[in-house]
């Protein structure tokens, strides 16, 4: 008879990987332990349950940023050593998490009504200019343009209503979490 893990186990399972990607593996049980003491302090304050991933996964972001700013006012004579890997190994995290939500486009590209998905498509899937999908289309540039972004935003808006995605200073997704909700075919 198999037992089922303790649900703070399986927390701890689903939050490993995602703390590992962003601190040296010897710090990684310490980053975790100021999460779970975290998240003990503030569930007696968690309104609506149906958002505790989301929740659970801003603590850990808090603490690991928290744990960044502390070493950073208080180095270690040796960390250069330590700091390298875990640096390069969260550019490809950070490249995996581009890559998984890259599978999620074309399904919400497709979702897009007519003059904003086949703006999006010529222009940000096939790499044309503006002017040369405007031609191809028989709008304006300006009229292209508009389309484009208003495909963008509401691309974000998909985005935004199936996962939590972070951002960092480039705009570049680092990370993202499906909201339990309303996952997209690909996050299932």
């Amino acid at each position: 008879m198999t037992q089922s893990p303790a649900p703070w186990q399986d927390v701890a399972a689903r939050l490993r990987p995602f703390v590992a990607r962003r601190v040296s593996p010897a710090e990684i049980d310490d980053v975790l332990q100021d999460v779970f003491v975290r998240v003990q302090r503030g569930l007696p304050l968690l309104r609506d349950e149906d958002r505790f991933t989301s929740w659970l996964f801003q603590i850990a972001r808090s603490a690991v940023a928290e744990h960044m700013r502390s070493r950073a006012r208080h180095p270690v004579a040796d960390d250069d050593a330590r700091d390298e890997p875990a640096v390069e190994h969260a550019e490809d995290d950070d490249r995996e998490a581009a890559r998984e939500l890259a599978g999620c486009v074309s399904v919400f590209v497709a979702q897009l009504p007519s003059p904003y998905r086949e703006a999006i498509t010529l222009v940000e899937l096939e790499g044309r200019t503006a002017k040369e999908a405007a031609e191809m289309v028989g709008v304006s540039v300006s009229g292209m343009k508009s389309r484009v972004q208003r495909g963008r935003a509401r691309l974000r808006e998909l985005f935004d209503r199936c996962c939590e995605i972070a951002i960092d200073a480039r705009g570049k997704p680092t990370d993202f979490t499906p909201r339990p909700s309303r996952p997209c075919k690909p996050c299932t």
